[in-house]
């Protein structure tokens, strides 16, 4: 099931207190950027971030899940309405991913 437009809105509007969001369709689904990183995603109308240090330590009771078939686990934010928490937790898990990777010619 792909994701809806209204529901990148909705997390687009709840991400809207930090700079540099992005995001790029991918298969009927939202690749989310931060500062040019990948953050996370949404899939199946779930917002979903990377399985970082940062990330597990903020929501230790979220359940790893998978975003599609053959990914690696990603975490559920279930407290998506509030904005302060999503910047906090997206700006701790900035230093943990990786940088972006160069596009070749």
């Amino acid at each position: 099931m792909a994701s809806s437009k209204d529901y990148l809105e909705f997390v687009l509007e709840q991400l809207s207190e930090l700079d540099d969001i992005s995001y790029r369709a991918m298969m009927g689904e939202y690749i989310i950027y931060f500062r040019g990183k990948v953050v996370g995603g949404i899939y199946d109308d779930r917002f979903l971030v990377k399985n970082t240090k940062s990330a597990v330590e903020r929501m230790p009771d979220a359940e790893p899940e998978l975003p599609y078939e053959g990914a690696k686990e990603m975490l559920l934010v279930d407290d998506i309405e509030n904005k302060e928490f999503l910047k906090e937790l997206l700006e701790a898990m900035y230093e943990e991913l990786p940088a972006p990777k160069k596009k070749g010619k």
